[in-house]
């Protein structure tokens, strides 16, 4: 693959409800769809880099200036026979995951297209639908919160992730427990708490929760070893795990019991691959988590889902969960099973909807080989 031409769209869409974490409350998403042409076809990604910088250092600007500036150019003149061979052309460039992995995602879309394979079938995945679950924000009370995952488990999920914070943790699960004793249920308090802090958590431990994921900051691992420790309930790490050597060390020092993989926070679906790999080898489980993504980054998770060490139910829900109006034509319903279908068309298996990409597009910009 020669890339002669790439596109970056910055996106803003409105989600269906607002969504509340322990950093920050969004009623809309940012994003970059970068599309990437030869003259055989056009391949697309999806940058998950947000507007603020709550979830991770980069944002939608950030993204968008390492990829113009640094990334793109990488590509010129290049030959680029798979799409993995992109981070040895980008190897030099510190950091910035999201912005490597859209443009990866971008390369693995383009790939399939064009060995008329789809995604699942390119990273060797077994099955064609895969197990999810729905992650709630925080509430205005723990009665709200039961009612909303009512709503959810009516339309057929089987597993609820709920946010917490400190002041906004014990209460609201022990609620939702008394309200579902039998229910898969996890929490997630994106690094709100600190290793002293996070001794309040203890009564979660007898409340049978599939994990508890990432309650201390986003580039610890060692606390979070101590914290495990003293509690027999798996914590699961997220932020975390910015790539496979993070990975390899948090399960080395027992820090992480379960790993959330998000392809596109630790630089591509060919990252995602190696730690999926390590956990495997170490017979560590792993789900895979969502970034509120289009339906373009949505169908790349659920592409990466079908390997076998992603045992747990995915945050993967179904495409009206988000958005009013998404950017592709195909859009992902829940199966009576809490399921969803994995494509099997060519790439990613999406195509794009253009006069809602046009509607969602704030800035865009084509860049050439100089």
């Amino acid at each position: 693959m020669r890339i002669d031409r790439v596109t970056l769209y910055h996106l803003r869409m409105e989600l269906k409800h607002p969504f509340e974490t322990s950093f920050e409350r969004i009623t809309h998403r940012e994003c970059i769809l970068v599309e990437l042409a030869t003259g055989d076809g056009i391949g697309y990604g999806e940058c998950v880099a947000d507007r603020n910088p709550g979830y991770s250092y980069e944002t939608s600007g950030t993204a968008w200036h390492i990829m113009e500036n640094y990334l793109i150019p990488a590509l010129w003149g290049q030959e680029v026979a798979h799409p993995a061979e992109f981070q040895s052309l980008v190897e030099w460039v510190r950091g910035h995951p999201m912005a490597k992995a859209g443009i990866e995602m971008a390369l693995w879309d383009l790939y399939g297209k064009l060995q008329g394979k789809s995604l699942r079938a390119l990273l060797g995945g077994a099955v064609d639908k895969v197990e999810v679950g729905v992650s709630i924000g925080i509430q205005e009370s723990a009665q709200q919160l039961v009612d909303v995952a009512a709503n959810y488990l009516e339309k057929g999920y089987r597993r609820i992730k709920i946010k917490i914070k400190p002041g906004l943790d014990i209460a609201e699960t022990t609620a939702m427990r008394k309200a579902y004793p039998d229910l898969a249920l996890q929490v997630d308090a994106n690094s709100a708490y600190t290793l002293e802090t996070a001794q309040a958590l203890q009564p979660l431990d007898n409340l049978n929760l599939l994990m508890i994921e990432q309650p201390l900051a986003e580039d610890d691992l060692w606390d979070h070893h101590l914290l495990q420790a003293e509690f027999k309930t798996p914590i699961c790490l997220d932020e975390s795990i910015q790539s496979p050597r993070h990975a390899r060390q948090a399960i080395e020092m027992d820090a992480s019991r379960i790993i959330n993989i998000k392809p596109g926070r630790v630089g591509g679906l060919s990252q995602a691959i190696l730690i999926h790999d390590i956990c495997q080898n170490q017979n560590i489980p792993v789900w895979c988590g969502g970034m509120l993504e289009t339906g373009v980054g949505r169908a790349s998770n659920l592409a990466v889902a079908t390997l076998p060490k992603f045992t747990l139910p995915g945050d993967i829900s179904a495409s009206d969960r988000y958005y009013y109006e998404d950017i592709t034509n195909e859009l992902f319903s829940l199966n009576p099973d809490s399921t969803i279908d994995v494509p099997n068309q060519p790439g990613l298996g999406v195509t794009i909807n253009h006069s809602s990409l046009q509607r969602a597009t704030l800035h865009s910009e084509t860049y050439l080989p100089k």
